[in-house]
């Protein structure tokens, strides 16, 4: 049937930051598709209702509190979830920050800000996950990109390197684990309506530019991204890998 290649049923799911924007949006989708969920959170904003909506669905979720931007804890976060879950199918790389500053301007603590939480837990976290996933010789994991990882963008040097290494990363993890059936790709969402992208909104000249090179004429939003997603979690996508894709309503086309 049609319907069982993009059925999560009887998956685990982890999703970093999951509990809030765009990392909340995905993993409602995900678990709408069957899977159980397990979220690591730097803060507990939306937890309670979104267990309540998660089992509602019928499925399970576990929120761990911690923050991935220390090392050891990206390192541990696997344990963990197989602890609470008994395993982990699919991992989504969603937790990131920005820092916005003219590059003669910046400092030295939000560069490496930026880069420990948007580059450097990706590879710690997908690192150890994927050595479960050898084990049960299987898995997904879909790392959160950018059009800033094809483009340079202005005022935002860290947020732009750490995005660039997280399409290398995805084609680096690729190359590696693609013989024991782990598929590794990513999602480079589009100018999407999230508190991140208010201030820009906001600003009519900006927002006009944006809206103005979008063939869709409209920002995306965060349920957008859901069908991609769902689609690099399951089945459907076992002969995808290393790939990023954007959504962007065809803001990279022109």
């Amino acid at each position: 049937m049609i319907e069982n290649l993009f059925s999560l049923k009887n998956k685990v799911a982890m999703i970093t930051g999951g509990n809030i924007g765009i990392g909340n949006a995905l993993a409602m989708g995900l678990a709408k598709a069957g899977a159980d969920l397990f979220i690591p959170v730097y803060s507990e904003e939306n937890i309670e209702d979104m267990q309540k909506e998660v089992e509602a669905l019928g499925r399970k979720v576990f929120f761990h509190k911690t923050d991935l931007s220390k090392v050891e804890n990206a390192c541990k976060i696997a344990d963990i979830c197989i602890e609470k879950m008994g395993k982990v199918d699919i991992l989504v790389n969603n937790a990131g920050t920005i820092k916005r500053s003219p590059l003669l301007e910046g400092n030295n603590e939000d560069w490496q800000t930026v880069l420990d939480i948007n580059l450097n837990a990706v590879y710690y976290i997908s690192r150890e996950v994927a050595k479960y996933m050898k084990k049960q010789g299987s898995g997904k994991i879909i790392n959160i990109a950018s059009m800033l990882s094809f483009q340079g963008g202005k005022f935002i040097p860290s947020y732009t390197a750490s995005k660039h290494g997280v399409a290398g990363l995805t084609k680096a993890f690729a190359n590696e684990l693609a013989e024991f059936n782990i598929q590794i790709n990513a999602i480079a969402p589009g100018y999407i309506e999230t508190n991140n992208t208010a201030p820009i909104r906001a600003d009519s000249k900006r927002n006009a530019e944006i809206l103005a090179r979008i063939p869709a004429n409209r920002w995306g939003k965060i349920e957008d991204l859901v069908g991609t997603a769902i689609f690099l979690a399951s089945k459907a996508s076992d002969y995808v890998n290393g790939y990023t894709i954007a959504v962007d309503g065809g803001w990279l086309a022109r």
